[in-house]
């Protein structure tokens, strides 16, 4: 589980996901709506005018509108752009738990304790059709993704389909009209209804607080108070019980599909967030917090994210890793994906698959070395136990096939992370964070005590750089002995420059450029994360954060060859050219003396002012 943002408020019981900005809205049980961006992991706006715990929330899918249900009986449509309430719906006769927009319709579906499902209408403001039948709280009600279904679940123990055909064609047909002679209760002059009970499913032993449909396939999930996690089939004439995960040990308190694999996430009071393989029905991962119990869960519609509440605010996950492992050589990239390693050709843009990798680990690849002398691979997998985390090495076919590639047999063993530190030698940080020198047939030829590491990278032939809590340091395999060490906090990835003249290592918030000696040359420090970075063939190092694309300049190189830094950065365009001569000038004052430029506005700018320079 990575968590890619956190929050600390009240309780969160309500959660939903912008569908293209990167924005995600949490109902609190103190009455207020935050609406927060979690890529910039900061707070653009709240709404405070429900009285009472507010449980129901949803972004409508094109309109910049959002609804929210309370304990205060009010169902309430917002404009975000206008950052005020629009209007109240009321008709509700208690608590409401859950308000959704129809994907389609001008259509707010909502469910209630006062054992109703209402289906409204946003554009009139009127109840169009209320569903009746449940004998207890009704929890949950949710809108099928495409057809004209709708899944409740309910404190009476069970789980109901509806069938809301009648109430498109009556609402939605050209030229039909709201009659008024038909009540809000969806039952017109001749007896036919717009909503009825397509299946009921019994099978929980207590009430049911969650249910959702899958995205594609004929499937319901279910999460009760009976610890359980129901999976439900159905069809166009009955519904049955697939079959159930076990492992909660109290009330489960949500349950959804995974957009895009095959699995299900729940979390519960047990303050426990778990995942499970909807082919074993078995848990595959746990996530647990000490003192807070989880309340709901939000898949995002369209990209690999995921939000829970819990009693002390909500966070927003990713299940696993996304970005792939990959190495540069020359023209050539190698990365790994769908098990296999492909090779992109910079120069020609072929893409190809040179090799299959060897399954049996349920985990992603972390990263990669690759060397070019022998053309081998030393691909580590990260396991969620760091203790039971691998390698595999691979000699890459030299005559592939990208149609039907070879997978060869690979050299599995343990360690956490593997290296290569010569032609025939690769290092591998152990699980007692010891280094071990072994050969091409994955021999130990050597044992090396090192400082104290929880992460090695490659630093050229023969060295490595050695990462602890809160600085690098560079080590002299042959040697052993430390050549020199810089202190920056937990660094994340480090990236060489073509030559190996310059390394820039990358933290969650901060760069460091250095020089070959590990000498500091430059510190940038940015307030969102910092990404990921290359290396200009000119010596500028070009970086990503979350929302910007930005280059730095290594102290002495720019007025050493500024032209061709310029040239190279701005193109013929005389206007660009012109900005950076400019910057280079101010640039230049400000690392006069000494030469190392510490957070100097000059040495960080975002290309995006290309776009307004000159105009």
């Amino acid at each position: 589980m990575l968590t890619k943002f956190e929050t600390k408020s009240a309780r969160v019981k309500g959660l939903s996901f912008h569908p293209k900005r990167p924005w995600i809205l949490t109902s609190l049980h103190n009455g207020v709506i935050q609406l927060w961006d979690y890529r910039m992991c900061t707070l653009i706006d709240k709404f405070d005018e429900h009285d009472g715990p507010v449980r129901g929330i949803d972004f409508h899918k094109q309109q910049p509108l959002f609804v929210s249900g309370g304990d205060d009986y009010k169902i309430k449509v917002w404009n975000y752009k206008l950052r005020r309430c629009l209007f109240t719906l009321l008709g509700h006769l208690d608590y409401i738990r859950t308000t959704f927009f129809h994907h389609e319709y001008p259509w707010i579906l909502s469910a209630s304790d006062d054992q109703t499902i209402r289906v409204w209408n946003w554009q009139s403001r009127t109840c169009v059709c209320v569903l009746t039948g449940h004998n207890h709280y009704v929890m949950c009600a949710q809108f099928h993704p495409s057809e004209d279904l709708v899944v409740s679940a309910s404190l009476d123990q069970t789980v109901r389909v509806w069938d809301i055909s009648g109430l498109r064609k009556k609402n939605l047909s050209p030229g039909a009209v709201e009659s008024d002679v038909r009540g809000i209760t969806g039952v017109d002059l001749f007896g036919t209804t717009d909503a009825v009970v397509k299946h009921v499913l019994e099978g929980h032993d207590r009430g049911v607080n969650w249910a959702a449909f899958h995205p594609t396939m004929p499937l319901i999930v279910s999460g009760a108070d009976d610890r359980q996690v129901k999976i439900w089939r159905m069809n166009e004439s009955k519904a049955w019980e697939v079959d159930t995960c076990r492992g909660h040990y109290n009330n489960v308190s949500c349950a959804v599909f995974h957009p895009r694999q095959e699995l299900i996430l729940s979390n519960s009071e047990d303050k426990s967030i778990r995942v499970w393989d909807m082919s074993k029905r078995t848990g595959v991962q746990t996530f647990r917090r000490d003192h807070d119990r989880f309340w709901v869960l939000a898949a995002h519609p369209n990209l690999n994210l995921f939000a829970a509440g819990h009693d002390g605010g909500m966070i927003v996950f990713k299940l696993e890793r996304e970005r792939p492992a990959y190495a540069v050589h020359g023209n050539m990239l190698y990365y790994v994906k769908d098990r296999f390693l492909r090779q992109l050709d910079f120069n020609s843009s072929k893409d190809v698959a040179v090799m299959q990798l060897r399954s049996g680990s349920k985990f992603p690849v972390f990263n990669m070395s690759y060397n070019p002398a022998e053309n081998a691979v030393l691909l580590c997998t990260r396991a969620s136990n760091l203790e039971n985390s691998t390698y595999d090495l691979y000699t890459i076919p030299k005559d592939a096939d990208s149609q039907n590639p070879d997978a060869p047999e690979g050299k599995r063993s343990s360690g956490l992370t593997a290296v290569w530190v010569a032609r025939n030698r690769f290092a591998v940080l152990d699980r007692m964070h010891s280094i071990l020198i072994k050969n091409l047939k994955n021999e130990i030829t050597k044992k090396v005590q090192v400082p104290n590491c929880d992460e090695i990278f490659y630093a050229g032939t023969g060295n490595l750089l050695l990462r602890d809590a809160d600085s690098i340091t560079l080590f002299d395999v042959q040697q052993k002995r430390t050549l020199a060490s810089v202190k920056i906090s937990k660094v994340k990835y480090v990236i060489w420059s073509a030559d190996m003249s310059h390394v820039a290592l990358l933290a969650k918030h901060a760069i460091m450029i250095c020089n070959r000696k590990l000498e500091s040359l430059c510190n940038i420090h940015e307030n969102i994360r910092v990404k990921s970075g290359a290396w200009d063939e000119s010596g500028v190092f070009i970086y990503t954060t979350s929302n910007h694309i930005k280059y730095a300049v290594t102290t002495g190189l720019l007025w050493k060859q500024p032209r061709l830094w310029m040239t190279r950065i701005a193109g013929k365009n005389w206007e660009k050219w012109h900005y950076c001569r400019e910057i280079t000038r101010l640039w230049r004052c400000a690392t006069s003396a000494p030469r190392t430029l510490i957070g100097s506005p000059s040495s960080i700018l975002s290309l995006a002012t290309w776009r307004s320079f000159g105009r």
